[in-house]
């Protein structure tokens, strides 16, 4: 029986999703509580890949397995065998041919930043601090920018093997706040999915045209043009947190 999973995760202590020989992963910590339950190993396959040090608050999963614990419990007995910064919040059943990565159709990340004097130990670990000023209007204005499809091969890391960097960006939208004496910004990018460190990029080039480093027409250039040089920097990890996956039907 095919099992639908939503998972929450801290990955600060993680290299991120996908099982590798030299670093701890989420994906691992999860076969191995799977394979203590069903007594053989067991496959998840999430809706994407998060990198090392990326947090995930909506993160889609999905395994097959013989069970007779029923479907909205099985969150309950994995929990029992997963570490406190990995957490499975929802198990149900699935159609057999639903497939956490290839049905997806919507992803939503978000970037957050919070800007202050001094850096705030309380909010360090899943936002990045900012000192220097940032307009927020001119975060607003350039978010328009990236909406829509492009060729994004300028905010992909160098070296990565894709077929394509064209990428549909459905939205970018800024939310701002304030807390203990911090103006937080979030920075939310839904999309069909994205390219290696797309995210992270864009967050930061629209953090340097917010600081007044980059002009809006070195920007268009980085995307009607793909020039590298025209693209801000990329952010920390630990800014960026996979909010939520959609599929068209509801499983949750």
């Amino acid at each position: 029986m095919r099992y639908a999973l939503l998972v929450a995760y801290d990955g600060t202590n993680y290299g991120g999703w996908q099982i590798q020989k030299n670093s701890i992963t989420v994906q691992q910590k999860l076969e191995e509580a799977c394979k203590e339950i069903f007594g053989v190993k067991t496959n998840i396959t999430a809706s994407g890949r998060t990198d090392s040090g990326v947090h995930a608050a909506g993160q889609v999963c999905h395994l097959d397995a013989n069970t007779s614990v029923p479907a909205e419990k099985l969150a309950e007995v994995i929990n029992l065998r997963l570490p406190q910064d990995i957490s499975v919040l929802k198990t149900v059943s699935a159609p057999e041919n639903f497939d956490a990565n290839r049905s997806a159709k919507k992803k939503t990340y978000c970037y957050r930043i919070y800007l202050s004097p001094r850096r705030n130990p309380l909010k360090d670990r899943y936002a990045v601090w900012v000192k220097t000023p940032v307009d927020i209007d001119k975060l607003q204005y350039i978010s328009g920018v990236f909406e829509g499809e492009h060729d994004f091969k300028a905010y992909c890391k160098s070296g990565s093997q894709v077929k394509t960097t064209i990428r549909e960006v459905y939205s970018v939208k800024i939310k701002t706040y304030e807390s203990y004496g911090s103006v937080n910004v979030e920075i939310y990018v839904c999309g069909a999915g994205f390219l290696y460190n797309m995210v992270r990029t864009i967050a930061g080039t629209m953090l340097n045209y917010a600081e007044s480093f980059l002009s809006e027409e070195e920007i268009l250039r980085s995307i009607n043009e793909g020039d590298r040089e025209a693209v801000g920097r990329t952010m920390p990890a630990k800014g960026l947190t996979l909010e939520s996956v959609e599929y068209g039907i509801k499983l949750f």
